[in-house]
């Protein structure tokens, strides 16, 4: 579809396979299964469910929340519901959030998703982001746990100065949906590479630093760093800055691609399904999105 090939994708991003959704699979079908799948493993039932948070930039429609239709498929009838928009960043936001209604005692069982169908809103004519973006899910139940803390603290932050970095000019009350926005393919994310690249590593290292000193821990405590998933020389960088270990890094870039806020997500669970983190290790996750935002989490397992 562009002028491209297998090299030129691996060299520059490290990205060797991507999922994408079938025609007639939504954000919200994704969702749903990242969702049962995250219930069976916790041994919660939709009924159990207070709130459902669905963090995405690719909801089926713009209302209702694809929280909404996901409360629906998954039988949690009795769960509050909302999205949450921060872009790459969404996950993290969503287990925070979800954190403080726990806290204040608002509700017992939180399910965070992030879900993404990045294929419908890339511009597959854009060489320079056609390449990058897939689509996936992946949940967390979130639940007050004794004698033990979960989520230590979540860093996070953002910088609206940089928003025209990484956008969707239509779709908006600012553009909404005519012949000449579709013809201009402003319904399609547009992205300043380099410039993003730069921001990316200063806001997760700053971030991930902060995170540690909250909890007044050195890298060294941590067993799995858990990055966004967008590009291999962009998390090489933060590696090396963080002065992480090789082995403390986790990633399956290559595999999915950039998943937007379902990327964390998807590279925690297989983390945990994979044996690199066990009961009481300590994770770090840092993120990097759209707005621009930023992110950090500590999590005891």
């Amino acid at each position: 579809m562009v002028e491209t090939s297998d090299e030129w994708i691996t060299t520059r991003t490290g990205i060797k396979e991507r999922r994408i959704a079938a025609e007639k699979e939504y954000t919200s079908d994704m969702a749903a299964r990242a969702a049962e799948r995250a219930m069976k493993m916790a041994g919660v039932k939709g009924e159990d469910i207070d709130l459902i948070i669905i963090a995405t930039i690719t909801p089926d429609m713009p209302f209702p929340a694809t929280a909404c239709l996901v409360q629906k498929k998954i039988g949690a009838k009795r769960a509050a519901a909302f999205d949450l928009e921060a872009a790459c960043s969404g996950f993290i936001y969503g287990l925070e959030v979800g954190q403080q209604f726990i806290m204040s005692r608002t509700y017992d069982t939180v399910l965070v998703i992030g879900a993404e169908k990045l294929s419908s809103i890339v511009d597959w004519q854009d060489r320079n982001t056609c390449v990058l973006f897939g689509d996936g899910a992946g949940a967390a139940i979130l639940q007050n746990r004794e004698n033990s803390h979960g989520l230590l603290t979540a860093v996070m932050g953002a910088d609206g100065e940089k928003a025209d970095l990484l956008f969707m000019p239509g779709g908006g009350s600012r553009c909404p949906a005519t012949k000449q926005s579709v013809d201009a393919r402003l319904h399609f994310l547009q992205m300043d590479g380099k410039q993003a690249f730069k921001n990316a590593v200063q806001a997760m290292e700053s971030a991930a630093n902060e995170a540690l000193q909250r909890c007044e821990l050195d890298i060294t405590k941590i067993k799995c760093i858990i990055p966004h998933q967008a590009n291999q020389r962009i998390i090489d960088a933060v590696g090396e800055r963080l002065n992480a270990r090789p082995d403390q890094l986790f990633m399956n870039l290559a595999k999915y691609g950039n998943t937007s806020a379902a990327s964390v997500a998807i590279a925690l669970d297989e983390a945990v399904s994979s044996g690199k983190v066990s009961r009481g290790d300590l994770i770090l996750l840092v993120v990097f999105g759209a707005g621009l935002t930023w992110g950090a989490a500590v999590i005891e397992w």
